[in-house]
């Protein structure tokens, strides 16, 4: 979204604003363009041939969304068997799935092989249960390599004391395991976390990887993760795929040759392809001044968007109706019965009742960790693709809030 002769305008000219008249606030809208952009930067920063994204669809799981990337070549990447579901609902192949759980139990595994998905293992004991039931169907391990990622505690998974993964030091138990129950590994996943900000994270990563690999006879593919990092304030730092894609080609392209044949480099980026595509907009219901502060009073609040109450994300905020009117310091508050906080001491042109107010980078967890808390019904999502806006989830409803309840007689 950007400022153009004083008016906020969307990809092709579309006016946040009538898009706010036709469906209602608070709405998600994502811009496709972006979002293909994001995808492009990624493939062809590689100058390894083969080469394959899955799309983390946790990040923005509608089925619409999940089509575009398909469409564009990526494969999936899904943490529950409804994630699953949905992307073969979506079109795509189940070879092109790579189902990752954690602490799922057996049934969805099971489930998981019927489909006919890839299968990331992160746990010793599933593996050992592997061997019992499933040792005919080839797996990937997800292995912790002990690298820590990630700006906020709760994104931060690579550490010692993370539930993600099997320890890079439990490797010779691995072997073991495999060993002994006749299993078939055809691929290692690396799992870090969001926010990586240095490549050569991700390199230490590849090489500690590549250690690995020289273990396992029979891999067909290695899955570096994701955790790009996207920028969120003005001037801020961002992941350089351009760089890491021609270090990390090289290193590949090296391993491969020693290991004897080409594998697949796979990654799974989810928020880096979609964080930056979308915006929450939401309507001024109130501006109150205390006596130490002044508050922008949203009709949305964490039930919408819980990233900057649940580890501290920042969005930026500005004010979509009057973009020009005279700065002000605000704290921008939600509706919630919490503390409920999008942003403090914030510039923002000054607000009044009725005013649009947008959020930057919302395409990422907004929506998909959206609640119904309070009893307030989660937002439409529209898309923009092609120069026009699309409504690609309605608004919920009270209905919708209480259509599995069963009301007895007491």
């Amino acid at each position: 979204m950007e400022l153009v002769d004083n008016k906020y305008q969307l990809t092709g000219g579309i006016d946040p604003l009538e898009l706010c008249k036709t469906y209602g606030t608070p709405l998600y809208v994502y811009d496709s363009s972006v979002m293909e952009r994001q995808y492009r930067r990624i493939t062809e920063a590689f100058q390894y041939p083969d080469i394959k994204i899955h799309y983390a669809c946790k990040a923005l799981t509608n089925l619409t969304v999940m089509k575009l990337f398909r469409k564009w070549g990526a494969g999936l990447d899904c943490v529950s068997i409804q994630e699953v579901q949905q992307g073969i609902l979506a079109g795509y192949k189940p070879e092109d799935i790579l189902y990752t759980p954690n602490f799922a139990g057996m049934d969805e595994y099971d489930e998981a092989v019927r489909l006919g998905v890839k299968i990331n293992i992160d746990a010793i004991p599933m593996l050992e249960n592997w061997g019992l039931h499933h040792k005919h169907i080839p797996v990937c391990l997800r292995i912790n390599p002990h690298l820590m990622a990630g700006g906020h505690e709760n994104i931060s998974v690579g550490h010692i004391d993370s539930k993600f993964g099997i320890s890079i030091h439990q490797l010779p138990h691995v072997l073991r395991v495999v060993e002994s129950q006749g299993l078939l590994i055809e691929g290692l996943h690396m799992h870090t976390g969001s926010d990586i900000l240095d490549v050569d994270v991700f390199i230490r990563g590849a090489d500690i990887l590549f250690e690995a690999a020289r273990k396992f006879s029979n891999l067909q593919y290695i899955d570096l993760g994701s955790g790009f990092k996207v920028p969120y304030k003005p001037d801020d730092i961002e992941t350089d795929v351009e760089e890491l894609g021609e270090k990390l080609s090289e290193r590949f392209t090296s391993f491969c040759r020693e290991y004897g044949r080409s594998l697949t480099l796979m990654f799974e980026p989810g928020k880096f392809l979609v964080s930056e595509s979308g915006y929450l907009f939401a309507k001024c219901t109130l501006v109150k001044q205390t006596t130490s502060t002044v508050f922008i009073g949203l009709d949305t609040g964490l039930n919408h968007l819980i990233r900057p109450m649940f580890y501290g994300s920042y969005h930026k905020i500005v004010n979509v109706t009057e973009p020009t009117f005279k700065p002000r310091i605000y704290t921008v508050v939600g509706n919630i019965c919490e503390t409920d906080t999008f942003g403090v001491d914030r510039r923002i042109a000054e607000a009044v009742e009725g005013d649009i107010i947008g959020f930057y980078n919302a395409g990422a967890y907004g929506w998909m960790m959206a609640s119904n808390y309070n009893s307030r019904p989660r937002p439409a999502e529209v898309l923009i693709h092609n120069g026009k806006a699309h409504l690609i989830r309605r608004r919920e409803t009270v209905e919708d809030l209480t259509r599995n309840q069963i009301q007895i007689d007491i």
